[in-house]
């Protein structure tokens, strides 16, 4: 009978916790529903030029989600994918353009934004994409598939140099509460390690912007935009500062 008594006792905690989870699931994403904030005018391409007018131009591109279409801020220029642009110019005539869409998954990335990029003929591509594959639970071997399939497509399809940026730190600690914070971040990172793989076996250098993000990203709200969830100018001028150090390795 005891035995009997704990088993029920511990199927009740586990359908509470699971209640739990889902009510702070939901939490998050009505927070961002809510905001309902969209991404800031976007031109098809912008024109750097610091280098001689003889050399040629450098066509980057940027592709991901709405953390790479600048969701969470007024002006496109206060974007990451913009501010590296701005810095890549410092020695280059640049050609940037950006490719994503807000809640897209990378499935969505392979399938339908990277036909356009391979038409941009890029020398240089920036890869951010995997926070709404965890959104939506999509498994790790489908994220696996459908983000190496990216990696293969641009390397085998283009000369450009890419750069496999890992999923950042995100979200506020005042929107994501624990214990679901530690569900996400436990997330996070198995993505992350399947981005550092693909990146080692595709020979694309990764970008850790996950690691030097914890402890700001999850303290201050000055990155965050009003949905606590996408950045804000800050927060993106962050992740460009990161990114571009890298590009200096």
């Amino acid at each position: 009978m005891k035995k009997f008594y704990i088993i029920i006792i511990l199927s009740v905690a586990i359908i509470m916790s699971g209640i739990y989870l889902q009510l702070s699931y939901s939490r998050i994403y009505n927070k961002v529903s809510q905001e309902n904030l969209k991404s800031p005018y976007i031109n098809q391409k912008y024109s750097f030029g610091n280098g001689s007018a003889n050399d040629k131009a450098l066509v980057y591109v940027s592709l991901g989600d709405s953390l790479t279409a600048g969701v969470g801020v007024d002006n496109y220029e206060k974007s990451y994918p913009y501010l590296l642009a701005e810095k890549l110019d410092s020695k280059n005539n640049i050609i940037f353009k950006n490719r994503s869409i807000p809640g897209f998954t990378s499935k969505e990335v392979k399938d339908i934004l990277l036909s356009s990029v391979l038409l941009d003929k890029p020398d240089i591509v920036t890869l951010l994409v995997g926070i709404n594959d965890i959104r939506n639970s999509i498994s790790k071997e489908e994220f696996k598939e459908n983000y190496g399939q990216i990696i293969k497509t641009l390397k085998q399809k283009t000369t450009a140099k890419i750069y496999a940026i890992n999923i950042p730190f995100i979200g506020s600690d005042k929107l994501i509460l624990p214990p679901y914070s530690y569900y996400f971040d436990f997330k996070t990172n198995e993505f992350n390690k399947i981005i550092e793989e693909l990146a080692q076996e595709n020979d694309v250098q990764y970008i850790d912007l996950y690691s030097p993000t914890i402890k700001e990203f999850n303290t201050s709200d000055s990155y965050y935009s009003t949905d606590l969830f996408h950045p804000s100018a800050k927060g993106y001028e962050t992740w460009a500062n990161i990114i571009y150090a890298d590009f200096n390795k």
